[in-house]
């Protein structure tokens, strides 16, 4: 049982350690009015003239944000590299810094495509984005029973999982100016699945006595990608399949359908101050396929209900057979269609320019992302400058679910040409490898023709 814990607590640290992206639309960017993606953020936020994105290379956002990092599960002991396992890494050490449950996510942003105009008394963009969105979950019990060795007590082993979404994303937008002060804009987006993946653990408790042992697991799987099914092997002691892999044959682009609406507002007080809201991605899809392995309920084991002796190997059998079945999944097949939300952010923002420079802006602004065991929230304070028409500059500060974080954008933005690089989080101390100890790393890039 100690060797299937720990390497199931090594599993889900290396699945941890690989994960690395996690993007959304651009916060650094949303007081600056020489961004042109700010429609992302909030659809009311229109545009000064019309444009035309890079193919490809409009806008890509691309950026890890995560509670755990390498400097959590890597450790340097005598000039070498380790984890956190290695037995001269104290388990205070180890689970000192490490949350009661930690997460990494995996997300990219792309604008394969963008046009906006002005027209129909407001301002319209059209957009073609190809965007995807995993994360991890990894609860602290499961690394501390696989660091300290099994005993006595009780482990809290839920909230082992992650969810994945990969979709295209064609959106229409619309702006319009209602009076002087308050205007409005919606977005609407045809979804085009490519692939889903869900694993969550609902229940997964290990009590370790004195005497005896009691586990209960309960935990699925749901892959949602055309032509994919579950890999099978064959227990010679309980005489049952159980998923051991996955296999694609043949890899399928769509997968499913959807929709999403974005909903925005601005509201301009006076000269001074100016407020915002929005609802992004309120919308769903429908995924063709539900590929399903799951332990069909709550499954348990406990010694209390069996009798050991040297004489007889029945109850040991028994009990080597009912602990595996905490952890081999049956394969349910294709259970039909599935629904998934593609998660729901809210941002509200506060600006205030400065009256003795109008060039000066001061932001204040809150991101909410709504995605169940994955959500988070940000609160970010931000000054930009636009000292010249054709430039803009801003930095910011950020503390969240994440942590500490400073970004920064430039922008040059003349006629027939736009190009700007931002970050909404510079990444503190690097790995020799150059990857970020604590996980959260941004890096935002643009070319535009605006006409």
């Amino acid at each position: 049982m100690k060797h299937y814990i720990t390497r199931l607590g090594v599993s889900a640290m290396a699945l941890m350690s690989m994960a690395g992206v996690y993007a959304q639309s651009l916060q650094s960017g949303y007081f600056d009015s020489n961004y042109l993606y700010r429609f992302q953020a909030n659809p009311a936020m229109g545009n000064n003239s019309g444009f035309v994105s890079m193919p490809g290379l409009g806008n890509l956002n691309l950026s890890t944000n995560g509670t755990i990092g390498l400097n959590h599960i890597f450790y340097n002991v005598n000039g070498e590299t380790t984890t956190l396992l290695n037995p001269n890494i104290s388990a205070s050490e180890a689970l000192g810094g490490m949350k009661d449950h930690s997460r990494i996510g995996i997300d990219v942003r792309e604008t394969i495509l963008a046009v906006g105009f002005k027209g129909f008394k407001g301002y319209n963009t059209f957009s073609i984005s190809a965007r995807s969105s995993a994360s991890i979950g990894l609860p602290k019990e499961i690394v501390r029973l696989a660091k300290e060795g099994i005993s006595n007590d009780t482990y809290d082993l839920a909230n082992l999982g992650g969810t994945g979404r990969a979709w295209a994303e064609v959106a229409l937008n619309h702006s319009h100016q209602i009076n002087s002060q308050l205007r409005i804009g919606a977005t609407l987006k045809v979804l085009v699945g490519v692939g889903s993946f869900d694993a969550h653990v609902n229940t997964a408790n290990l009590r370790l006595d004195k005497d005896s042992y009691k586990g209960e697991v309960d935990a699925e799987m749901h892959a949602s990608l055309k032509n994919f099914t579950w890999e099978t092997d064959y227990n010679d002691r309980t005489k049952r399949h159980y998923v051991n892999g996955a296999n694609l044959d043949e890899f399928g682009p769509i997968n499913g359908f959807g929709g999403a609406i974005d909903l925005g507002a601005v509201y301009t007080l006076n000269p001074d101050w100016e407020f915002s809201l929005a609802f992004t991605d309120l919308g769903f899809i429908q995924w063709n396929n539900d590929v399903t392995a799951t332990t069909n309920g709550l499954q348990e084991v406990d010694t209390d209900a069996l009798i050991f002796n040297v004489d007889n190997n029945d109850s040991w059998d028994k009990f080597r057979d009912n602990l595996s079945m905490l952890y081999e999944l049956d394969d349910a097949g294709d259970q039909g269609t599935r629904i998934t939300g593609i998660g729901a952010t809210m941002t509200a923002g506060a600006q205030y320019s400065l009256p003795v420079y109008r060039r000066l802006k001061f932001g204040l602004m809150n991101t909410t992302r709504i995605n169940g065991d994955f959500s988070w929230t940000e609160f970010r304070l931000s000054a930009d400058v636009q000292p010249v028409k054709c430039f803009s500059a801003g930095v910011n500060i950020a503390e969240g679910t994440f942590g500490f974080k400073f970004g920064g954008i430039i922008n040059i933005k003349a006629p027939g040409f736009n190009l700007f690089v931002a970050t909404d989080c510079i990444p503190g101390k690097l790995a020799k490898q150059y990857a970020p100890l604590n996980s959260n790393l941004n890096v935002n890039f643009g070319l535009n023709f605006p006409f």
